[in-house]
């Protein structure tokens, strides 16, 4: 691997990091459950991506295996939650969007 391939690897890390910590004061912030849930998601892809960088920059084919299944853990939660949380704009009383 090349020392320029590398650094490129390494900014990607880094900028992925800086996305967790947007999306953790989004977690912190809310306001609604539905933006932490999106945060949350955020946390999954960004986990997700940065596997996937330090997989390439380790030559370790075990983490892109570890990805693959934090990609699919994330499909089962966003699944629990719409299915548990979300319900279709008309079945919701206008009071519900004040709060």
């Amino acid at each position: 691997m090349s020392d320029s391939f590398a650094r490129l690897l390494d900014v990607a890390s880094v900028a992925l990091l800086v996305t967790l910590l947007a999306g953790l004061v989004r977690v912190w912030r809310g306001p609604r459950a539905e933006d932490r849930m999106l945060a949350g998601q955020l946390f999954g892809t960004t986990g997700v991506a940065i596997l996937l960088v330090l997989a390439v920059r380790t030559g370790n084919a075990a983490l892109r295996d570890v990805a693959l299944v934090l990609a699919a853990l994330a499909i089962v939660t966003v699944s629990t939650f719409v299915g548990r949380v979300g319900e279709p704009p008309a079945a919701r009383e206008p009071d519900d969007d004040a709060r």
